[in-house]
């Protein structure tokens, strides 16, 4: 099941690929890479999602799918546990394939508060410098 929280993205399609963060919360997703940003809704059904995603450039340079600025996404994946793969097609790019899996990030445990308090500094207990002479 595609859960609630932030994700690390590999997609790539026949012209390149790339890395980016991807966020799921309440039905919505998005996120960026280096290039363009995405936002999007999507709907859980089990393992399975689809979603409906739109990016935007937001720095020059090369994408995925070559040098548009805006594209729109119709995603469908799975996700079993920790790891969902999809597969995605942009309307401007009719039989190109976008393929792509997200990681979900696992926070990490609290740290431990220390069960005493740190000793009192005493500045009496420092090492001593020899005195030097005149």
């Amino acid at each position: 099941m595609l859960k609630d929280g932030t994700y690390a993205a590999w997609f790539k399609t026949p012209q390149g690929q790339g890395t980016g963060i991807a966020h799921v919360a309440d039905g919505k997703i998005w996120g960026r890479d280096s290039v363009m940003t995405y936002t999007g809704t999507c709907v859980v059904d089990g393992d399975r999602f689809t979603a409906t995603i739109t990016t935007k450039r937001h720095t020059e340079g090369h994408t995925v799918f070559g040098s548009n600025d805006e594209l729109q996404l119709k995603l469908d994946g799975t996700c079993p546990g920790k790891i969902a793969r999809y597969v995605g097609t942009a309307e401007q790019f009719p039989g190109v394939l976008l393929e792509r899996t997200l990681i979900l990030s696992e926070q990490q445990p609290p740290t431990l508060e220390p069960s005493a308090p740190p000793p009192k500094f005493d500045p009496d207990r420092l090492p001593k410098l020899p005195t030097r002479g005149r």
